[in-house]
């Protein structure tokens, strides 16, 4: 049991005593270039999709 106690103090001192934590507005601006590159990526793999289904459907109704 003192393993599993030593263990969480350990813990609790290196996430409040040794981590440098990024400071808000460092986590806003990534969290917004985040956001906006997930909405880049969904737009090009909606495009890409959107391309193939109409390039398919033209393909398999020629024959």
């Amino acid at each position: 049991m003192n393993k599993i106690l030593d263990f969480f103090r350990a813990s609790y001192d290196e996430m409040t005593n040794h981590v440098t934590w990024s400071k808000y507005s460092e986590l806003n601006n990534h969290t917004i270039l985040v956001l906006v590159a997930s909405l880049l990526f969904a737009i090009v793999i909606g495009l890409t999709d959107k391309a193939f289904e109409t390039g398919l459907k033209a393909f398999y109704e020629s024959f």
